[in-house]
């Protein structure tokens, strides 16, 4: 016998009250966090209506975006209503999102300032649980030739590979090197580890006339910068 369907189902609600519909007729910017994420996942539970569910969703969050991006599907499963297929629709949705963030600041493709530095590498390790060092780098123009992972590491540190970056620097034509590194524990301060790679990579790279241009630090929503803070 098939299961009756749901009252709370978004097919059962009024034209006005359908995000899918709303989104048609109003244009996306009209749709709340919740809307968009109901429609993805287009039905609740038999206590609350899909976009009910997802309003519950997002304030374990504290309503932040970034937050329900790093969920996993077993934790978004927790949430009943909330099914393996489901949860992987929403961890894929919010991927691309990431995705498109990077891709945005690749379009960028001139690094300007430490700032346009901080947009180009934080969508990739600015969420991080664990540590990842990497290098940008970039022509004459100080354009965005390629950027590579170097290390990738506990919270403790990272080993990082001059030579190999050196290699990297010299086959793609660079004449610039951005250095890049995440502390997931939030902390801006450089550690002397920091300090130590940072004037090893300068002094090595200066041998082949190429720059060190910067050092960043990236947490989730700030940086720190070697060149700003005149340590370079």
């Amino acid at each position: 016998m098939s299961e009756k369907p749901s009252t709370f189902s978004i097919k059962n609600w009024s034209l006005d009250d359908r995000p899918r519909e709303k989104l048609l007729n109003k244009g996306k910017a009209a749709l709340s966090d919740a809307e968009l994420v109901a429609i993805l996942i287009g039905s609740g539970n038999r206590q609350e209506s899909a976009v009910d569910l997802c309003k519950r969703i997002l304030a374990s969050v504290d309503h932040n975006l970034s937050a329900l991006g790093k969920l996993s599907i077993k934790q978004l499963m927790e949430f009943k209503g909330i099914g393996e297929a489901k949860a992987i629709t929403i961890v894929a949705a919010l991927e691309l999102g990431r995705r498109r963030r990077g891709e945005e600041a690749l379009q960028l493709n001139k690094i300007e300032s430490s700032q346009s530095v901080f947009e180009l590498m934080q969508p990739i390790i600015g969420e991080l649980p664990h540590e990842e060092f990497w290098i940008v780098y970039v022509n004459n123009s100080n354009k965005v030739i390629q950027k590579n992972q170097l290390s990738k590491g506990g919270i403790t540190g990272t080993l990082v590979d001059v030579r190999l970056a050196l290699k990297t620097a010299i086959e793609v034509g660079a004449v610039g090197l951005i250095l890049a590194h995440n502390h997931p524990s939030g902390t801006l301060k450089p550690s002397e580890a920091d300090r130590q790679i940072t004037q090893k990579l300068k002094t090595a790279a200066e041998s082949l006339d190429i720059k060190v241009l910067d050092h960043l630090i990236i947490t989730e929503k700030a940086y720190f910068s070697f060149a700003d803070e005149g340590m370079l």
